[in-house]
């Protein structure tokens, strides 16, 4: 069987180990050491598990769930899952146990791929609410020794298992590849889950792989590439990247040791591809800014000055040389984007003051769009047809991109369908598929005359003040997080008289300015209360307003006194706001900016990483800057 031919993932594994055996698939560091495993060894690994799978019991139509950092072991871990023909279920490492027990409950997992201490934890905390969980498998195996449970098994165990069974039958994991099929479904992928729980999407082997060619079309990728991945495994871009792209192009991928040494083992790699959400462009952003801000003033001179005729050329479609022998060359080093042949971001709206910023530095970013019910991203823009407004075209004339219901300016809702979708959402029947094959994506966009695609917002987000302007909440608030100051930004509006805004600081560089002028604080909590930073951001927010139509303008703000949290259901695991649960969870602060106090008390509880609790008592100060005029303006 050829690559070409190969409608799986365990057969095109099979296929890349017969013919580039000894090529390098992964690396992975361990312990300060980047270890290469070749395709040979992928495979033969993979058999391993997958026999052992079938030792336990697992065969046809049974779910897998994985959890942990993104390894190798996952990856194969998931290919021996789709051998025995398994589906395969990613879980983010850092969900909590309920939201692990309702996603193992709502797909019946029978086993879940641990990888360590930490999630077999999480997981025994919720076992007895899932009585079709039989086994969980770890692979790390540091601290396990005080452990009992019946259910728990090493990897070691599993593999020699599996080894058993090749040697009693050597062909047998073969034949289970075989016996494998493309239209069957091999991969449950978790929805964002912006507006509900998340679901999940039931993805075909065959449709993934024929919808990877299509991308790579679009965007080519071959042996010679090098790939780190560092998001969450469980979403369906990297799905897409590490066993979609890895396995047809045979690039390289590289997993960092920890997700706190990321950007280090990142530079060590220089990859020639990335693609990050745009949270984490925008930490990065934010981090270069806030560098420059302890640097000496002939630095940041100079990197004003860099910075500026970039963008001067950025303007004029070139490159400025001079940036690049000044600023641009050393600082793309420095961040590991030296070798960057292809950049991308998607998963959520990046906002123009970033996009400009990495592209002026020579960083070769593009956006695309997408949804994990359409395998991912099926837009994307074109090398030298860069715009910081569109998600540029679709990859291939089979996928179709419709505006429904467009209003006169042309917006409406994002539908979309194309031969390789999804095939429905595991148990629920009732939220099948649209009969006529259009998704309707929930976003709202329009049309631009050359044919790209350009996304507003969510449908449910675009809002009309009390005074009849339409505008769009995550475009302010995109504009507002380019602040190295700002880490995430709340608009409020709807059917309000004004705009206003609920603000987290950056924690990180907000300390470091704290440092500089002296301002003592203990917390987040206390730091974001102090009079010299309410004043700075006030300072940021009246540097957005000045760039926004009057009648869209932050009329007041508030810096909330904690982050916004995935565990507290306020973001998405992709890091997505969920509106819905802002306007309850500070419903009260809220209604006390429109009321036009001064001050809010507070008296809440939050939860602590660590699963404890803290009661916190503060004062909210509501900083005013100005309000927009009684007029009507629309949003282009």
């Amino acid at each position: 069987m050829t690559p070409a031919s190969a409608d799986t993932l365990p057969k095109l594994l099979a296929a890349n180990a017969a013919a580039h055996g000894s090529e390098i698939a992964f690396r992975e560091k361990r312990l300060g050491i980047w270890h290469r495993i070749t395709w040979e060894e992928c495979e033969t690994r993979t058999a391993a598990l997958a026999l052992g799978l079938v030792s336990l019991g697992i065969g046809a139509g049974d779910v897998v769930a994985l959890i942990g950092d993104n390894r190798p072991n996952w990856v194969m871990g998931e290919i021996a899952a789709h051998a025995v023909g398994a589906r395969s279920l990613g879980l983010y490492r850092d969900a909590l146990e309920e939201e692990i027990a309702n996603l193992l409950e709502q797909s019946g997992a029978r086993l879940v791929f641990a990888e360590d201490e930490e999630q077999v934890d999480k997981l025994l905390a919720v076992a007895e609410r899932l009585p079709r969980l039989r086994v969980i498998v770890y692979f790390d195996p540091r601290g396990m020794r005080k452990y009992s449970d019946a259910r728990l098994m090493p990897a070691t165990t599993l593999v020699a298992r599996g080894e058993g069974q090749r040697t009693a039958d050597p062909q047998h994991y073969a034949t289970l590849v075989a016996t494998t099929r493309g239209d069957e479904v091999a991969i449950l992928c978790t929805t964002s889950g912006t507006t509900a729980r998340p679901k999940l999407a039931m993805l075909t082997a065959g449709a993934m792989l024929r919808h990877c060619a299509a991308y790579l079309k679009a965007d080519p990728k071959g042996p010679r590439d090098d790939y780190v991945s560092v998001l969450p495994l469980p979403w369906i871009m990297e799905q897409i990247y590490v066993l979609g792209w890895g396995l047809l192009a045979r690039m390289t991928v590289n997993f960092v040791e920890e997700p706190a040494t990321m950007m280090a083992d990142f530079r060590e790699i220089g990859p020639s591809f990335v693609l990050f959400a745009p949270r984490v462009w925008e930490g990065i952003a934010a981090d270069v800014r806030s560098r420059m801000m302890e640097s000496s003033p002939l630095k940041q001179r100079l990197f004003a000055l860099g910075m500026r005729l970039g963008l001067r050329a950025l303007d004029r479609g070139r490159r400025s040389v001079l940036a690049d022998l000044l600023l641009f060359r050393a600082l793309r080093d420095r961040l590991g984007f030296s070798r960057l042949r292809s950049a991308a971001t998607g998963g959520a709206a990046m906002g123009p003051d970033t996009f400009r910023f990495f592209l002026a530095m020579g960083v070769p970013l593009r956006q695309l769009y997408g949804q994990t019910e359409l395998l991912g991203a099926y837009t994307l823009q074109r090398p030298g047809d860069i715009d910081v407004n569109s998600v540029g075209l679709p990859f291939d004339a089979s996928i179709e991109v419709r505006i429904a219901a467009p209003d006169a300016n042309g917006v409406g809702e994002i539908i979309t369908r194309h031969p390789n979708m999804f095939a429905g959402y595991h148990g629920q029947e009732e939220a099948v598929r649209p009969a006529d094959g259009w998704l309707h994506t929930g976003d709202a966009g329009y049309m631009a005359p050359d044919g790209r695609l350009v996304v507003i917002d969510r449908v449910a987000d675009m809002a009309t003040t009390s005074l009849g302007t339409r505008f769009s909440p995550q475009y302010i608030e995109n504009r507002l997080k380019f602040s190295p100051y700002v880490a995430e930004a709340v608009v409020l509006g709807d059917g309000r008289p004004h705009l206003a805004a609920l603000l987290c600081i950056r924690y990180s560089t907000v300390s470091k300015f704290a440092e500089r002028t002296r301002i003592a604080f203990t917390t987040y909590t206390d730091l974001a209360a102090k009079p010299p930073v309410l004043e700075l951001l006030a300072g940021e927010v009246a540097r957005v307003n000045a760039t926004l139509p009057e009648a869209q303008r932050i009329g007041a703000f508030v810096l909330l006194y904690k982050e916004l949290d995935a565990d507290d259901e306020e973001l998405t695991r992709t890091r997505k706001v969920r509106r819905g649960v802002i306007g309850r969870r500070y419903g009260e602060v809220i209604e006390a900016i429109y009321r036009g106090e001064a001050s809010i008390p507070v008296d809440a509880t939050i939860a602590l990483q660590d699963g404890t609790k803290q009661r916190i008592r503060t004062t909210l100060a509501v900083v005013a800057s100005e309000r927009p005029p009684p007029q009507l303006q629309q949003v282009a």
